[in-house]
């Protein structure tokens, strides 16, 4: 029995698997598990289509098996708590995907997922398995001007998963998938806030000291700082700095249409998103931008971190086709189509 007494847990050894079980037996008709920390869709999607694969530490929930399901994730391969999965975990999930068609591996931009997905692609090359990554670097936090490959990767992955999940159930090739997801990757920016840290539910620990009254804007995935500690101010203030900041990195032009979506991390209520998201919403629309697509939702969490993420994308015709009018069925992204 786990000594931790913040959290309904048992051994704390045991948390990803037994999570990853209780979850695939609510969603038995849309997710199974085929291996040890291995999510796959309970009803596969024809070979002669590309199969979309991601990876990445629990934790998260419902980021990332839950987004497996029609239109969306093939496969999710689960690491332990804030860690990434092994290569030799991913390299059998690719073995379980491996189809002409090929696999498009999206890849979170974190040191051990980079890793893990490396080794396991040139494990993949030499088994004759055709795969592809796309890696994602939506996190700003770094600066305007820093490098992609110092950019994490934030839950801007999300909407990604959907637009080449849709496009790959169309039977877009594995090149198509890359041209398309690339374009978004490209568009897309999300900034992080917390102003409360998470503890880590296998030892306890706290990640971040957060003192009350005290906000980071620029928090990482796994509770980690990077944009400096300031006074928490005001709903209003703060959405409206993060809309700016995002707007920076991007520069969008009057009459874009984008994407916005205030992703809550954990403890956070839905209260206080709405409330961001009114006020970010009027902020674009007094720069003239129109947003098409929207969402208020938890779909990366960081355990019991009190903050959200802000994501805001650029959207092309083709995304907004496959955001919005292309049916998925995985258990938290459901879209009914048109």
């Amino acid at each position: 029995m786990s000594d931790i007494k913040t959290k309904f847990i048992n051994d704390p050894e045991q948390i990803t698997p037994e999570l990853l079980e209780g979850y695939t037996l609510a969603y038995a008709d849309q997710v199974k598990l085929a291996g040890e920390n291995i999510v796959v869709r309970t009803h596969p999607k024809d070979e002669s289509k590309v199969a979309i694969v991601t990876l990445g530490g629990s934790g998260h929930e419902p980021a990332l098996s839950g987004f497996v399901g029609e239109g969306m994730l093939d496969c999710s391969v689960v690491g332990d708590i804030f860690a990434a999965p092994g290569a030799q975990r991913l390299f059998q999930a690719l073995q379980l995907m491996k189809r002409e068609a090929g696999i498009l591996l999206v890849v979170l931009n974190h040191s051990g997922d980079i890793m893990s997905a490396n080794m396991a692609c040139q494990l993949a090359e030499r088994a004759g398995i055709k795969v592809k990554q796309i890696v994602t670097h939506d996190d700003i936090s770094a600066g305007i001007d820093a490098n992609t490959d110092d950019r994490r990767g934030l839950a801007g992955c999300v909407p990604l998963y959907k637009i080449v999940g849709a496009a790959a159930e169309e039977g877009k090739s594995l090149d198509e998938l890359i041209e398309i997801g690339e374009r978004y990757n490209n568009q897309v920016a999300t900034l992080a806030v917390a102003m409360h840290s998470c503890t880590h539910p296998q030892n306890g620990a706290t990640i971040t000291d957060l003192p009350e009254g005290i906000m980071e804007i620029g928090m990482g995935q796994h509770g980690e700082g990077g944009g400096g500690q300031k006074p928490l101010v005001s709903a209003d203030d703060t959405a409206a700095e993060m809309v700016d900041l995002l707007c920076q990195q991007l520069k969008p032009k009057a009459g874009d249409k984008m994407m916005l979506i205030i992703n809550g991390v954990g403890a956070t209520t839905h209260m206080e998103l709405n409330i961001i998201f009114r006020k970010a919403y009027k902020e674009l629309e007094a720069r003239g931008l129109q947003v098409v697509v929207s969402r208020i939702q938890e779909i990366l969490t960081v355990q019991e971190q009190a903050g959200f993420q802000m994501i805001m994308a650029i959207l092309d015709e083709d995304h907004i086709d496959y955001l919005k009018n292309k049916r998925s069925d995985a258990p938290y992204w459901t879209t009914i189509g048109k």
